[in-house]
């Protein structure tokens, strides 16, 4: 019900506070449900993708879903608090309210309060959601996923199909209950050499960790040597256990990656990952000193022997070469940059909530008619503007090597720079 000039004189503080409060959570929770459902149905079908599709059971798959569920919130809270913020506020707006506590003497940074609280516990929410919940429901769902692969081989490995992995693949014939027949595998043997492994049948096994285990049975194993590639090693063996690797299989992949870290997690990692390149560095360069020495040494030999240009030549190339390689090889490693990226993507998502109410709460203001229609419709298109600077951020990080707090606190800067702009252009901060 909009407020009447009496009723805004005669309203205290807490009184006034309340009903923003409840006006603003009101259409907080309309948004919630909007982006929840979205986000939920997007893990929906990548799961009818991975795992509906092959038959898993019913318990199991709403297990996988229950354990998605802190993601989808962490992500759902932000955008929900400005399309909240712009519905409540647009409908302040188009029913006159806010002007008639600007008539009563009730500045706008005012109205603003219970905006910026509730923002502020939208971010804790948000972060919670991601640095607590988020690696729990991780390492539930990677223990589930693997003891659905051991009841239901079909989950990882389809019937009359094949699968790549890091190195290896895996061809399978059919698939019933927990044996898979007919199984063919081509990967790399010790030294490198090419390998063929056949078995007339096998099961999975839970191997720990992100492993699992498969126990072939009648086994012929064939080997390309890679000295004499005309020779052929073969064996035989009744039984033998072979090792997959979930985390280099794809898009079912149920690896703790940087994402489902916490925040502190993510740190160390960061942090020993800078370490072990630094020693990769240092010994790099040592080898790059010694290559450069040993150059040095053999010019220095050849011009005091006093030999013509091709055996000075010929003594130098191999030397050359090897410095050349060593000190032209690359220092970097692109997995801290990524690293970093989700860390500071930990922080900025979730602080994106505060952001976002500083930008809606002027530009809400400003819809004079249908004012929580405008405000949805306006949220939408912030919300997708946002994700797409967030993608471009992480894009250009990744890629060119921006800095990775730019790359993610960007669009929040970028927020915040729209919304002072509002608020200074309405003079809303009077």
């Amino acid at each position: 019900m909009a407020l009447r000039n009496g009723e805004a004189r005669a309203a205290g503080p807490r009184t006034l506070y309340g009903y923003i409060l409840r006006e603003f959570a009101l259409s907080f929770a309309v948004a919630f449900l909007f982006f929840f459902v979205v986000f939920f149905v997007n893990q929906l079908l990548l799961m009818a993708e991975d795992i509906l599709s092959r038959r898993a059971p019913l318990v199991d798959v709403l297990l996988l879903l229950l354990y998605a569920v802190p993601s989808e919130i962490a992500m759902a809270f932000p955008f929900a608090a400005l399309v909240g913020a712009l519905m409540s506020a647009g409908r302040m707006s188009s029913d006159n309210e806010f002007l008639v506590m600007q008539a009563a003497g009730i500045p706008a940074r005012k109205v603003f309060l219970p905006f910026a609280v509730l923002g502020v516990a939208f971010s804790l929410v948000s972060f919670t959601m991601n640095e607590c919940f988020l690696p729990l429901a991780s390492i539930q769902y990677g223990k589930l996923y693997r003891s659905l692969i051991v009841s239901s081989p079909a989950v990882e490995l389809k019937p009359w199909s094949s699968r790549n992995y890091k190195g290896v693949t895996i061809v399978t014939g059919d698939v019933k209950g927990s044996v898979v027949e007919d199984v063919l595998i081509f990967d790399k043997g010790e030294g490198g050499s090419d390998r063929v492994i056949s078995a007339r049948r096998a099961e999975l096994g839970d191997g720990g960790g992100n492993t699992v285990i498969l126990r072939l049975r009648d086994v012929w194993i064939q080997s390309l040597s890679r000295e004499d590639g005309d020779r052929v090693d073969y064996s035989t063996c009744s039984e033998m256990d072979y090792r997959i690797n979930l985390s280099e299989g794809g898009a079912a992949s149920t690896a703790i990656g940087p994402y489902e870290m916490s925040s502190f997690d993510l740190g160390r990692s960061i942090a020993a990952k800078e370490k072990a390149f630094e020693e990769r560095k240092a010994e790099l360069d040592a080898q790059a000193a010694d290559a450069r020495e040993a150059l040095e040494s053999e010019y220095g030999r050849a011009v005091a022997e006093g030999l013509a240009w091709q055996p000075a030549k010929a003594r130098i190339d191999p030397p050359l070469a090897r410095y050349r390689e060593l000190a032209t090889r690359p220092r970097l490693d692109r997995s801290i940059q990524v690293y970093k990226l989700e860390y500071y993507k930990k922080f900025a998502i979730p602080a994106g909530a505060i952001c976002f109410v500083f930008l809606a709460f002027p530009l809400g203001l400003m819809a004079r008619k249908s004012g929580r229609s405008v405000g949805f419709g306006l949220g939408l298109l912030v919300a997708v503007a946002y994700w797409a600077l967030l993608l471009g951020g992480s894009t250009l990080g990744t890629r060119l090597g921006w800095s990775p707090f730019w790359s993610m606190w960007g669009p929040n800067a970028f927020i915040l720079a729209c919304g002072a702009v509002l608020w200074l252009a309405g003079k809303l901060a009077s």
